[in-house]
């Protein structure tokens, strides 16, 4: 289902205002493939409209932080492809501190594939995108097209197309001066910054190796929980994780943050090539998606740095979410903020909450006038996982320009409720599996 929100005089006036300074012009008319950026210098007082797409935890827990880094904003739009999902958001968001400042009306509640588009349309000037990472592209070049400053959930895409369209998106985006700030929250985070500024300065030497590792349990699976009446779309959208066209796979979906930390310590150079081994050791039944429960990459990068990616989600297993980094002159212990070797120092100051430092310089980028564009190393990081996905799927050395230049795409010819999603189950209910040494890169 879907709405449309007919525009007061009083909301014209206020656009006008959001719009008005150092915005571009992109066209002659106000309308929405052609208005003009709402990139100009905003009064402090001024309300900022916020809109969510994706209404489930992490949206929820985007919207909340939000909120808490801007008392200025208010949330007024909300859009999922489920119109339960929607509904339910609102009372669990009016149970938390900023409940005063969520003020979504009916008219401004849309479910079904097309909701982005009806929260676009409606008089909102920030869209928060939180919804499985298979429609991030889809999601942000529209947010872009209609000159809305946008928070874009990690990862950015689930296939090398995507990520190509990211980087297209987030070049008209500069051209715009809208901001888009990645929910790569780490980069934001002050002893993650302050540890990285010195191994920068040197304090470890040259960096040799880079170990990064998210070993957790088991994802959630909810197909105990399938309805009859659903169609194989609507159960696959629900239980979205195990789906690699939904999800990428948990080592692009979570591990993206580890690998984000790698790159970004590389100065967000990609590697050369990558090879590992992945597969599917403890959830033998077919019937619980088509992902990987672990991965194993090597990624060769530029002067001959290796980096070792490790990650997998099975229960009963030991747990380690950890980032080292070795050097010529001393080692660093990344998520501890420690660093040994010739120089021994170790972070001690503030901390502020990072997921919401991120919302804090989105919204202060947008009062200044000072867009920030994170586009190329969101791109490039989730691109990083991707590659990884891809060799431990096929079994083969990949390099970058190969992976990038992919033409695998990982979309349904429509989005419908009754149309096919791109992995379906045979008559036993079972998903097809990559092998490795068998599945074909393309």
């Amino acid at each position: 289902m879907s709405s449309e929100s007919k525009q007061t005089e009083s909301s014209a006036s206020r656009r006008e205002f959001l719009q008005a300074s150092t915005a571009v012009a992109v066209g002659a008319s106000l309308t929405l493939g052609t208005q003009v950026a709402r990139s100009a210098h905003v009064a402090g007082s001024e309300t900022l409209r916020v809109g969510l797409v994706g209404c489930g935890g992490r949206g929820r827990g985007a919207a909340v932080q939000a909120l808490t880094a801007d008392p200025n904003a208010k949330l007024v739009a909300l859009a999922d492809a489920f119109p339960d999902y929607v509904e339910r958001a609102i009372p669990v968001l009016k149970k938390t501190a900023v409940a005063d400042r969520v003020v979504v009306d009916r008219s401004h509640r849309f479910a079904g594939f097309d909701a982005y588009k009806d929260l676009i349309q409606s008089d909102v000037d920030v869209v928060l995108l939180a919804t499985p990472p298979h429609f991030r592209p889809l999601h942000l070049q529209a947010c872009v097209d209609a000159g809305k400053h946008v928070f874009a959930e990690k990862p950015v895409a689930v296939d090398a197309p995507g990520i190509r369209s990211v980087l297209a998106t987030c070049e008209a985006a500069k051209k715009k001066n809208l901001s888009i700030v990645s929910g790569l929250m780490y980069r934001y985070e002050h002893a993650k910054l302050e540890t990285i500024k010195r191994i920068r300065d040197g304090a470890i030497g040259d960096i040799v190796t880079i170990q990064t590792t998210y070993n957790c349990g088991p994802p959630w699976f909810r197909n105990k929980n399938r309805k009859p009446e659903w169609t194989e779309m609507e159960f696959q959208m629900r239980n979205w994780y195990p789906f690699t066209w939904l999800s990428g796979d948990h080592n692009v979906e979570q591990h993206v943050h580890s690998l984000d930390k790698a790159a970004w310590l590389l100065h967000d150079q990609p590697p050369q090539r990558a090879w590992g081994s992945g597969g599917r050791q403890i959830r033998t039944e077919q019937t619980l998606g088509n992902i990987f429960d672990h991965h194993c990459v090597t990624y060769e990068c530029v002067g001959d740095v290796r980096v070792y990616s490790h990650c997998r989600r099975q229960a009963g297993c030991s747990n380690d979410v950890s980032d080292h980094i070795f050097g010529t002159k001393g080692r660093c212990d990344l998520q501890k903020h420690r660093i040994e070797g010739e120089t021994n120092w170790r972070y001690e100051g503030p901390n502020p909450n990072k997921y919401v430092l991120e919302h804090e310089a989105l919204f202060a980028s947008i009062r200044n006038g000072q867009p920030i564009n994170n586009g190329l190393y969101m791109a490039r990081s989730t691109m990083w996982a991707i590659l990884g996905r891809m060799t431990t799927y096929t079994g083969q050395t990949i390099t970058w320009d190969q992976a990038i230049g992919s033409k695998q795409h990982l979309i349904p010819a429509t989005y419908a409720w009754d149309a096919d999603p791109p992995s379906l189950p045979d008559e036993n209910g079972n998903y097809a599996l990559a092998i490795p040494g068998v599945t074909k890169f393309t």
